[in-house]
């Protein structure tokens, strides 16, 4: 891992000046060009910097794009089969979850490694049990069940826990069951990486992981300094050089401390969630932004940025937190209330025709999912930063398919999209929008959320009304030694 020092950050930012060097094709604007040889390796693809539509300036929106506010809203580590497995049998017939028995019970296991067969097993309530993991070596072996194929069987047997086939259901998540399905579901969203949250995160920001395959503090400071920058930049410094309007709204702590350098070059940009409903209330929300749920400054996601400087100065961090992302041991009904406060304030808004939002959660948390992960397409020449005993890869497959769903007045009701969407899907959106140049050649070839869509007609010109999410109080004590903070709005 390379760091740099803040003097760095500050004297040599990536997109300084670029506004008035850039050309017509993104070249010029200080972001690293790709080798010779990785570009010839992505023959026929577009490639990192070059814009979705080269006839038009950078920074120009498309007005064919029924938006003009994208909001980004990710939780933390569940799958689709773990949340949305039971959809089918719940009203929505088309979502692609579980296989049932005639008693409507899921049929789908695994098997443990004494030849016991796991069935997929309800969880009642919001506290999820231990023994799932996520991390590099148990994601590959959990998707690799059989030696060299992917087919999903090896998620037991990667914990020697039975953990991963627990699911929830609507009873549990009554807000996110009517969510699914009053606008459109994603059955093929895959998180970036089969890996942990901080790569899966700089994906969604970066569209690389440039190196990263774990969640801890090594990941974004060390002794000489924070971590690096992403070679070619990140969508922040997209939207900066070109003029378009973004912030980081955060609950305790900011997912852009994940990249550190971010908040270095942009901490004006990087502000509580308070100041996100009063912006959705006012009308005046920027053009693109992310808003983080409660990581936990006491937890494993959250600890790491807490130990930043240029976080612990931000106006609004919490440091005391124990988190509200629905990472487990959290409650999830507290992660759900918080969902629904985000939710119903961009429905409440005045800008409500105007805006695109998606709800997603950055990886599958060690939940089982019964879809293999297609091969994609590797982002840059970075290889992942593995140790002598790390499962063998690289960054060219997505892991296991998370939660999403997109929410807009040009939603299709009712519906699903079965394109194949990673996290840099945000990105090509707000690329596609603004015309902005690719990070890299992930973002560069994912496909936009205009699936999601019906362009040519506005489903809901008035927000609809969905269940409620029930109060997580006091239940939510019961599954940490500390109360979470209260969901705001």
């Amino acid at each position: 891992m390379r760091y740099v020092s803040r003097r760095d950050v500050l004297r040599g930012g990536i997109a300084a000046g670029a506004v008035g060097a850039l050309g017509a094709v993104g070249a010029g604007i200080g972001f690293e060009s790709p080798t010779a040889a990785l570009a010839v390796s992505r023959k026929g693809k577009r490639k990192p910097n070059s814009l979705p539509d080269p006839s038009r300036p950078m920074g120009t929106p498309d007005e064919s794009l029924p938006f003009n506010y994208v909001i980004c809203w990710m939780m933390e580590n569940h799958s689709f089969d773990n949340y949305f497995g039971m959809l089918p049998k719940h009203g929505q017939p088309l979502a692609d979850g579980f296989k049932f028995d005639k008693a409507g019970k899921p049929l789908n296991f695994n098997m443990s490694a004494t030849g016991e067969k796991i069935r997929a097993f309800k969880l009642s309530g919001g506290c999820a049990g231990d023994g799932i993991s996520q991390s590099w070596d148990v994601t590959h072996q959990s998707i690799y069940g059989s030696p060299g194929v992917a087919d999903m069987s090896g998620f037991v047997k990667a914990v020697n826990d039975d953990q991963p086939m627990a699911y929830w259901q609507g009873d549990t998540l009554p807000f996110y069951y009517s969510f699914a399905k009053t606008f459109t579901l994603a059955n093929r969203w895959f998180c970036s990486a089969p890996c942990q949250t901080y790569p899966n995160r700089r994906f969604l920001m970066a569209g690389t992981a440039f190196g990263d395959i774990s969640t801890d503090t090594s990941s974004i400071i060390g002794s000489s300094g924070i971590a690096a920058a992403p070679p070619n930049g990140t969508i922040f410094d997209r939207l900066s050089a070109a003029g378009i309007s973004w912030r980081n709204y955060f609950t305790d702590l900011p997912q852009t401390g994940i990249i550190p350098t971010i908040i270095e070059k942009y901490p004006q940009n990087v502000v509580p969630i308070a100041q996100f409903f009063a912006d959705c209330a006012a009308g005046t929300l920027p053009a693109v932004s992310f808003v983080d749920p409660e990581f936990g400054a006491l937890g494993e996601v959250g600890s790491p940025i807490a130990s930043l400087p240029s976080v612990a100065s931000l106006p609004g961090v919490l440091l005391d937190t124990t988190g509200g992302d629905e990472e487990n041991p959290q409650d999830i009904l507290y992660g759900q209330a918080s969902s629904a406060a985000v939710v119903n304030a961009v429905m409440q808004s005045p800008l409500w025709q105007d805006i695109l939002f998606v709800y997603t959660y950055d990886e599958h948390g060690g939940y089982y999912d019964h879809v293999p992960p297609p091969a994609a397409i590797r982002p840059d020449d970075i290889p992942p930063e593995l140790g002598p005993g790390d499962y063998p890869g690289s960054y060219d497959i997505y892991g296991p398919r998370v939660p999403a769903v997109v929410m807009s007045a040009y939603s299709k009701p009712h519906s699903v999209t079965n394109v194949v969407h990673d996290h840099t899907s945000v990105l090509a959106t707000i690329e596609a929008k603004w015309n902005l140049p690719a990070c890299t050649y992930r973002d560069a070839n994912a496909s936009t959320m205009l699936d999601f869509l019906n362009l040519k007609k506005m489903s809901f010109p008035e927000p609809p009304t969905l269940a409620a999410a029930p109060d997580p109080l006091p239940g939510s004590l019961s599954c940490s030694d500390q109360p979470p903070t209260p969901p705001n709005g």
